[in-house]
Parts: structure tokens; sequence; C-alpha cells
């Protein structure tokens, strides 16, 4: 679980319109493999996890907006017993507080129920996170060239 550095601007409007609406292309960075969260970081402040789910790529703000954690070294969750909306998989647990994010939209979901020591962290983390607010997170869609291999990235 490490965070590769790479280019990126996050200017929504400038970066959306962008090679024929792909975003911008990103570079450095390495693509997760199947079932698997890398962090990229781009500057000194955006991080961003990207998962490997199915076959398709996601990308999610790097840090959980209720306590800041580093949501790249979360849980994936795929299970649909999880969520009352099988369209709300697959998404992403926060390590720290088990908060719950859609990979494809962001939003806020059910918390992971886990077990022993994580569970016992979890359940202190309700009390000290950085807010009880439950805010989506920002959502990213990544495309990748099959000829040229080029990976591209927008805000959803």
């Amino acid at each position: 679980d490490s965070v590769s550095g790479g280019k990126f601007k996050s200017e929504k409007s400038a970066v959306t319109s962008l090679n024929q609406g792909r975003g911008q292309e990103i570079t450095g960075v390495t693509l997760p493999a199947e079932g698997q969260i890398k962090g990229w970081q781009f500057g000194e402040k955006q991080v961003v996890a990207c998962a490997m789910v199915d076959g398709s790529f996601y990308a999610i703000q790097g840090n959980c907006p209720r306590c800041a954690f580093d949501l790249y070294k979360g849980d994936i969750v795929t299970d649909e017993a999880f969520g009352d909306n099988p369209g709300d998989l697959p998404r992403i647990a926060c390590p720290t507080c088990s908060t719950t994010f859609g990979l494809k939209n962001g939003k806020t979901g059910p918390a992971l129920k886990r077990k022993g020591l994580a569970g016992f962290v979890g359940s202190l983390t309700k009390t000290a996170t950085r807010t009880d607010a439950f805010e989506d997170a920002t959502a990213y869609v990544i495309t990748r060239e099959a000829d040229t291999e080029r990976v591209f990235m927008k805000e959803r």
C-alpha cells in the first residue's frame, strides 16, 4: 500500500474537456491489479485511490472525508448483501472509521463491520473523527487506451 507520484491537473472544467473528453492524461503511475488498490499522489496535496474490480478501473479521492485517513489503505467491498442497491457496488471502506464510499459515484454508505482490533479502533474513531457529518467523496473516471496504454482521469 504505497503512493506513487504522478502528474494530474485537478481543475475540473479544463480537465473534462481535454483529450476528447477523457480528461487529463496521467503519467508516472502504476495501475492496480485485479482486486487491489493503489494510491497516487499528484503534487503536494492531491491523493487518489485507484482500484480495479471485475476488470474496470475506479478512482476516488485518497483521503476519507470523515476522518482524513488514507482510503487507498482501505478494503474493497463487493458483497451484494452489503448494500440495498447493487448499483452502489463496488465500495471502498476506510481502514480507520470503516465508512464506505461508492467507487462509481463517491456516495457515502454504511460502515463496514469489522471484528477484533480493527473493529475496536473503528468504534473509537466514531467519537474522534474529523467530522460527524457524512460527506461524499470525489469520484473519478479512469480510462486506458488499449493500443497505447495511455491512462486518463477526469472527475465524475
